[in-house]
């Protein structure tokens, strides 16, 4: 595994090369997110997917997709106006949506059916190497996601091509989780937004009295 630091401008360039090029082999790496690292695979990539689904031992694993830009996600899944309104909110940030996936596509990021989860993260690391591959396929790293030393134990580090290190990240919450595949939006997990400043920007949202009882939420 090759771990390089974000925090020199050449050994950035250098690692975002590496991690982009083991991507397009079909390789896995971990990369920062928001408040955690996480594990990547190209989200086009069969081979990658299935790789990232047997490091982290979950054949039906269900991988959220990490999109660079707003742009970007009408090529992979179809928003309706709410959804794009919650995206021009709240992106880049933490904040997933659950989309319908565009029927066209041949990928199986999905475990069952048309439904992905969609974000576009906000740590800059990230942007740019979307930027540098198109989706990612991404999911949670190890036991303390924060801190990059522990991050990836062993039996998951053994499966990383590539590890772009940006320090110890601070720590919060996962990102909020709204289903916009049904009838009117609703909030599968609260995340570290305040109920009412997603309720401000999308006023049809449905909160439940248990937003964990709602639905399964990405990982």
């Amino acid at each position: 595994m090759m771990r390089i630091t974000m925090d020199d401008a050449d050994e950035r360039d250098r690692g975002l090369a590496a991690a982009a090029a083991a991507l397009r082999r079909g390789q896995l790496v971990g990369l920062p997110l928001d408040t955690a690292y996480g594990v990547a695979a190209d989200a086009f990539h069969e081979r990658g997917i299935a790789a990232l689904r047997a490091a982290k031992g979950r054949p039906d694993l269900a991988v959220p997709v990490m999109v660079p830009r707003i742009a970007t996600v009408a090529g992979v899944a179809r928003a309706d106006d709410v959804a794009r309104r919650l995206m021009r909110d709240f992106w880049p940030g933490p904040l997933t949506l659950v989309l319908h996936a565009q029927p066209t596509l041949a990928w199986s990021v999905a475990a069952a059916g048309d439904r992905i989860a969609v974000r576009m993260p906000l740590h800059p690391v990230a942007l740019e190497l979307l930027g540098r591959t198109g989706p990612l396929g991404v999911v949670a790293a190890g036991p303390a996601p924060a801190d990059p030393d522990r991050a990836f134990p062993p039996a998951l580090a053994e499966h990383l091509a590539v590890v772009l290190d940006a320090g110890t990240l601070p720590e919060g919450p996962p990102s909020a989780v709204i289903d916009c595949t049904g009838g009117a939006p609703v909030l599968l997990r609260p995340g570290p937004w305040p109920v009412e400043q997603l309720l401000a920007a999308c006023p049809d949202l449905v909160v439940p009295p248990d937003p964990a009882q709602a639905g399964p939420a990405p990982a």
